[in-house]
């Protein structure tokens, strides 16, 4: 079964093709992933790697962890399912829109 790794720390100029390189010392990488900017394209400095078994991705996790690649030292460990962060309504920050503006009517101009 494929285990799935976080990589942190990654230097801004990382591409994907490095990363599965990088991690194919360490075993049988099946995806590579480094996630980007939306509006500019390059690395937020982080992304993730999916080895084929458990074995590689511990091996993996030995090898490069707090290893220096690219002028960085690598923070390398089992990917966490992501999580909601309390974000809700679809706006950052969370909470949805409430407060600003008087909109009840009351408390006016008077």
């Amino acid at each position: 079964m494929a285990t799935k790794l976080y990589v942190g720390n990654l230097s801004y100029g990382a591409t994907e093709k490095a990363l599965e390189d990088l991690f194919s010392q360490a075993g049988t990488v099946t995806s590579a992933q480094v996630v980007t900017d939306r509006y500019t394209g390059e690395s937020r400095g982080f992304g993730f790697v999916e080895m084929s078994t458990e074995a590689e991705a511990q091996a993996a996790i030995g090898a490069f962890n707090g290893k220096e690649h690219g002028g960085r030292s690598l923070t390398v460990n089992e990917s966490k399912p992501r999580e909601d962060g309390g974000r809700s309504g679809g706006y950052p920050g969370g909470g949805g829109r409430s407060g600003g503006g008087n909109r009840s009517g009351s408390g006016g101009r008077w």
